[in-house]
């Protein structure tokens, strides 16, 4: 039951939702907002996948791939900024998927300070107000 939100140092967002059944729900209720038919082995190889990082826009080819083609390519992270904000869409309809999700931030500790503050401000504007944020603890000296 939780979703979590993992920000690279480059600023680029993936996004990644416990359970294989509650994931195929989700990618179906995606495609019916962004009017995306996904095939049975698209919907199959979302519900396996670690985490995503590409556009809605690009998700059916990415989803095509075979597995080790998806660990060759850099994936752009998903649109969360003011203009084009598809990662409201993700976590709104992951809630609604499961409503028992709870939510995590995962930063590197050099990412972006704009996308995190992008990220806590989309999940405030969605009426999310818990969540967790998770870092890597410092080595000592």
């Amino acid at each position: 039951d939780i979703l979590t939100i993992s920000i690279s140092k480059e600023g680029i967002v993936f996004f990644n939702m416990d359970g294989k059944y509650n994931r195929r729900e989700l990618l179906s209720k995606m495609g019916e907002k962004y009017g995306i038919q996904f095939t049975p082995q698209e919907t199959n190889s979302f519900a396996v996948l670690s985490s995503l990082g590409v556009p809605i826009g690009s998700l059916k080819q990415f989803l095509t791939m075979a597995p080790e083609e998806r660990e060759l390519v850099r994936q752009p992270g998903i649109p969360s900024d003011s203009l084009n904000n598809e990662l409201a869409d993700w976590i709104m309809l992951s809630r609604t998927t499961n409503p028992k999700l709870r939510i995590a931030i995962k930063g590197d500790r050099d990412a972006d300070y704009p996308v995190v503050k992008n990220v806590i401000t989309t999940l405030i504007d969605r009426k999310v107000s818990r969540f967790n944020l998770i870092t890597n603890m410092e080595k000592g000296s």
